[in-house]
């Protein structure tokens, strides 16, 4: 089996790091098959650079259908295109918010979701509202931590998630904590042993619901809105994107 995880930023570094998350929760027969968008931002920070992350998203899709990939994890937590993805893929294509939010669902009567910057909360709430689970979801918390600087000891990064996870499990009666972004995928294991309650990572959610569809035999149905895309002529710097027979 082969699941390709897609970092839709264009930093090889946090590739690096969703690639360890993902191969230490795959199955021993799945190949993980981590990739770094060709072109867009270096991180995703806001609406603007989720849409421009999008085009880069769909050209690692589009060479997966080519390739025979079985499954796809998009490895944002914005999520971002992954409706046109799923439009493009024969299987199953997972958002590690989605994925990271229903197994807090499973696990827990509530959950609060720690993220980096403020300004991403509201993307972040949006799609609690989408994925139906404003039931269980108690907070999104932001530590103002900008993506890039996860990697940065001087940040303290590691720490601010910490004191902001503590915040969350005193103030919303939340028994479950998500991370808000693929960067924090190395910092799930030693915050769950620290707060003493589940702390999910949506790599890690993402591929091991992946690899299960993937088994159960189920692909992306082709009935209805996520039929292939139809297919005409695009103009300007989109002309090689436009969709085929």
């Amino acid at each position: 089996m082969r699941i390709r995880v897609i970092n839709p930023n264009t930093t090889q570094s946090m590739t690096d790091l969703v690639e360890a998350a993902a191969r230490n929760v795959a199955g021993p027969d799945v190949t993980i098959e981590a990739v770094t968008s060709g072109c867009g931002p270096a991180s995703i920070e806001g609406h603007y650079d989720d849409a421009m992350a999008c085009i880069g998203l769909l050209e690692e899709i589009r060479k997966g259908e080519q390739d025979g990939v079985d499954a796809y994890v998009i490895a944002c937590f914005g999520d971002p295109g992954l409706d046109a993805a799923r439009e493009l893929a024969r299987g199953p294509v997972l958002g590690i918010a989605e994925a990271a939010m229903r197994a807090a669902t499973f696990v827990a009567t509530g959950f609060s979701v720690v993220t980096t910057l403020s300004r991403t909360v509201v993307i972040a709430e949006h799609l609690v509202t989408r994925y139906g689970v404003h039931g269980h979801c108690r907070a999104v918390r932001a530590t103002d931590i900008a993506v890039l600087d996860l990697e940065n000891p001087e940040s303290c990064a590691y720490q601010k998630i910490l004191d902001e996870c503590r915040r969350a499990l005193a103030e919303d009666r939340c028994g479950a904590i998500v991370l808000g972004c693929a960067g924090m995928a190395d910092l799930c294991e030693r915050l769950s042993k620290e707060l003493g309650v589940p702390v999910i990572d949506g790599v890690s959610a993402a591929v091991v619901m992946a690899e299960a569809l993937v088994r159960m035999g189920l692909n992306t149905s082709k009935h209805g809105d996520y039929a292939r895309p139809l297919p005409k002529s695009y103009q300007g710097i989109l002309a090689p994107f436009a969709p085929r027979e």
